[in-house]
């Protein structure tokens, strides 16, 4: 079995990344993160391109149970008094 990932290296991958390193993530080696992928059962959604697996950071971190950080909004929300 593989290393995973760290908690800080799963916050700094790009938007997407390859099976290989989503497999990281998990644990799991590239061979048995491919045999998943082609069987439709990787631990969260694979998109294919081509001959290609793209995996998103969102759903690795969804998956793990990670909240992204990159997603929560910047300012406080805005209350708005629709009752006046």
């Amino acid at each position: 079995m593989t290393q995973a990932l760290t908690i800080e290296e799963l916050l700094d991958l790009p938007a997407t990344v390859d099976l290989p390193t989503a497999g990281k993530a998990f644990g799991i080696g590239r061979t048995k993160a491919h045999e998943l992928a082609r069987n439709g059962t990787f631990p969260c959604r694979v998109l294919r391109i081509g001959s290609t697996y793209r995996v998103g950071r969102a759903a690795i971190l969804r998956s793990l149970g990670i909240d992204d950080p990159a997603l929560a909004p910047t300012t406080p929300a805005q209350v708005i008094d629709i009752a006046s």
